[in-house]
């Protein structure tokens, strides 16, 4: 099967959109009380809607490109991308807290990569029901809720006083605490710091201006394959792992606006932010 990332992107975002509209849905009908277990800590939540819709990605995967590997963040990677040379990236809930909180503030992520790198992205903003794509060397774009589609570019900031800063934190108590020290050395050198909840919502917020820079450690691959790359194509310069990096490692990812990058990449090495953070 084609590996032309435009033809990869068409894939992505109609699976992101399907499953989107299956976690609108889903979240109304499930019961809470039943639905949720934990998975690294007892803080880390996994609900059955995030099962549910990772096996429907799954299936359309099969139908849609039979001979491509999957790696989700659920049940693990499976087939072999020798022949096709893709592997799919998914996580059906980036966000579960927030997802399970009510708080609209949660996507489904849907990357294509091939040896590694991303190539064709969607990233759907389940609640606001906006879908962000992107593929390699064609630009990132918005499908708002209206069905217009604009293109994204980072914001012009050139100072890292005046940037907003989004990050988040581990679901390891011991990982969280050096978080919180460097976000306690980073806050008074920025203009402020957000924690919105989403990995992949906070890429596509470089993306579109809504934020100037993201931080984090110890994401899992299926957090950032899809929003680095949309990120990237709106302009951003990244700094990510290997593509199977585990999240145990703790390894930085970022994505900064390019007129604070220099800047606001040397602040990161001055708090030893680039040092990895076992989980």
């Amino acid at each position: 099967m084609g590996i032309e990332p435009g033809a990869l992107r068409s894939v992505a975002v109609r699976l992101a959109s399907e499953a989107a509209e299956f976690v609108r849905h889903r979240r109304s009908a499930v019961d809470w009380a039943t639905s949720v277990r934990t998975k690294t800590t007892e803080t880390d939540p996994v609900t059955l809607v995030d099962t549910e819709c990772e096996r429907l990605l799954r299936r359309r995967l099969a139908s849609l490109r039979p001979d491509d590997a999957i790696l989700g963040e659920e049940d693990g990677e499976t087939g072999d991308a020798g022949q096709s040379q893709v592997r799919w990236v998914i996580d059906p809930i980036d966000g579960t807290v927030n997802f399970v909180y009510g708080i609209p503030a949660y996507a489904v992520s849907v990357a294509a990569q091939v040896e590694g790198v991303s190539v064709a992205a969607a990233v759907a903003d389940v609640a606001a029901d906006r879908v962000f794509s992107a593929a390699s060397g064609s630009g990132a774009t918005v499908r708002e809720a209206n069905g217009l589609q604009r293109p994204l570019g980072c914001n012009p900031v050139s100072e890292v006083r005046l940037a907003l800063v989004a990050t988040g934190f581990a679901y390891s108590t011991v990982r969280r605490e050096r978080q919180a020290r460097l976000v306690a050395q980073l806050l008074p050198r920025v203009r402020d710091v957000r924690r919105i909840g989403s990995a992949a919502l906070d890429l596509c917020a470089v993306a579109e201006g809504r934020v100037d820079a993201q931080y984090e450690h110890g994401l899992g691959p299926w957090d950032w394959a899809a929003g680095a790359l949309i990120a990237r194509e709106a302009g951003a310069v990244l700094v990510l792992p290997g593509a199977d990096a585990p999240s145990s490692d703790g390894e930085l990812i970022a994505a900064m606006a390019p007129g604070i990058a220099r800047e606001f990449g040397q602040l990161l090495t001055d708090i030893d932010a680039r040092s990895p953070i076992p989980g």
